[in-house]
């Protein structure tokens, strides 16, 4: 994959990411502050807990921060899944935030875009 394939894929995964804060702070009772500064988004739950995917581009990967762990995911060429267990980005992404947003998150929320 060269940079460029990945920073495509990458934005593009960020964007969707973006997308379904605001569709989730607008249609249902989750309260998520979503904070982007460059390669990185922070998300910030009511209970001030937060959530931190960030872009790691020498490694063409994504990285994700919870209360759960952290996970790196590479790009399989259908999916983004973890360097250690092949689980999908947006499944642990959606378990993370029903946990700190103590709502209940699908992956349906997330349209790639």
């Amino acid at each position: 994959m060269t940079d460029t394939e990945f920073l495509d894929l990458a934005e593009s995964a960020l964007e969707t990411l973006e997308v379904a804060i605001d569709e989730l702070n607008e249609s249902t009772d989750m309260d998520v502050d979503a904070q982007r500064v460059g390669g990185m988004i922070t998300l910030v739950f009511a209970n001030k807990s937060q959530i931190v995917v960030n872009l790691q581009k020498p490694l063409h990967e994504i990285w994700l921060a919870a209360q759960s762990g952290g996970y790196h995911y590479k790009w399989s060429g259908s999916a983004w899944l973890d360097t250690k267990n092949q689980a999908q980005f947006w499944g642990q992404l959606s378990a993370d935030m029903s946990a700190q947003s103590g709502l209940p998150v699908d992956t349906k929320h997330f349209k790639t875009l």
